[in-house]
């Protein structure tokens, strides 16, 4: 058997779990400090979140609903798998703390869900919330993926993130202590980063206690404050290629550390609302090439780690 070249997110759940297991995204109806006024007007510049909701996700909708379209996709090929209900929309921890507790609690009463995949912002984690989930965590599988996107602030407030890194750092660090799986969003070649700038990223994200890291590739979205910048201002970008994007995710790779598990390295935006890079390849392919990258340069996770 090939020798692992990175900590996959599916040998992750095999280790968890003694079945097949599938995340099934949900919308809750959450919005954002940032386009609430709470934070900011707009969101982040790059967001149109139709570009990862699926077809069955619509608020008009109830969790039991939403989750019974997304199973009934699989149950007939899988019966005996069984699913995370993936809060993916917007900030999936921002509200009345009870409010937020009972949709959490309708998608784990939905009878083939086996825990919850909560993705939020690093500024919206209040005390409360975060006992319940230490607490929930003992009794079923819970994983946070904070939204950091960058390390340095001059690119958050470019993008209107409305938070700084150092709130990355500490939401980080208080949920990995309270014992919960804790996980990072990155977007690789936001406006303004160099090459080195992203790959700083890796060693700043090593010095943190996370279970798993989710990258990909900068998109440019219709309807975006961002596709409007880009349209102004199309120098101020530097949209990868394909063959350079996966160089830069092995060098990425090589210095991270060892132990954290990768889940994904590439988005794909529906094609109507894709306005660039447009590579045309799905994500199995991407993986099955940058896999070919890493035996062709003997890379492995961790190599370059100090």
């Amino acid at each position: 058997m090939e020798e692992k070249r990175y900590n996959e997110f599916g040998d992750f759940l095999k280790s968890r779990f003694p079945f097949k297991v599938q995340k099934i995204s949900v919308n809750a109806g959450f919005t954002c400090p940032n386009r609430n006024g709470e934070k900011g007007w707009g969101g982040c510049t790059y967001c149109n979140n139709q570009t990862f909701s699926p077809q069955y996700c619509h608020t008009d909708k109830s969790i039991d609903r939403q989750l019974s379209e997304g199973i009934s996709f699989f149950r007939r090929k899988y019966p005996e798998m069984r699913y995370l209900a993936y809060f993916q929309a917007y900030t999936n921890t921002y509200g009345d703390v009870a409010d937020v507790i009972e949709k959490y609690e309708q998608a784990l009463r939905y009878p083939e869900v086996v825990g919850l995949i909560i993705g939020t912002r690093p500024d919206c984690m209040p005390d409360e919330l975060l006992g319940y989930l230490r607490e929930l965590s003992r009794k079923v599988f819970v994983l946070v993926e904070y939204g950091v996107e960058s390390t340095f602030d001059e690119t958050l407030m470019r993008i209107n993130r409305g938070h700084r890194y150092s709130d990355s750092v500490k939401a980080i660090c208080r949920t990995a202590e309270a014992g919960i799986f804790t996980g990072a969003h990155m977007i690789m070649g936001l406006p303004g980063e160099s090459r080195n700038m992203i790959l700083q990223h890796a060693v700043k994200l090593s010095e943190l206690p996370l279970t798993t890291l989710k990258l990909h590739q900068l998109q440019l979205i219709r309807n975006t404050r961002m596709a409007a910048e880009y349209k102004k201002d199309p120098e101020g970008f530097h949209l990868y290629q394909l063959d350079e994007y996966i160089d830069l995710v092995v060098d990425f790779i090589e210095m991270l550390r060892p132990n954290i598990i990768l889940e994904r390295f590439v988005s794909q935006s529906p094609d109507e609302l894709l306005i660039a890079p447009r590579w045309g390849i799905k994500n199995h392919e991407f993986t099955a090439r940058l896999l070919r990258k890493m035996r062709e340069r003997n890379a492995s996770q961790g190599r370059l780690f100090k």
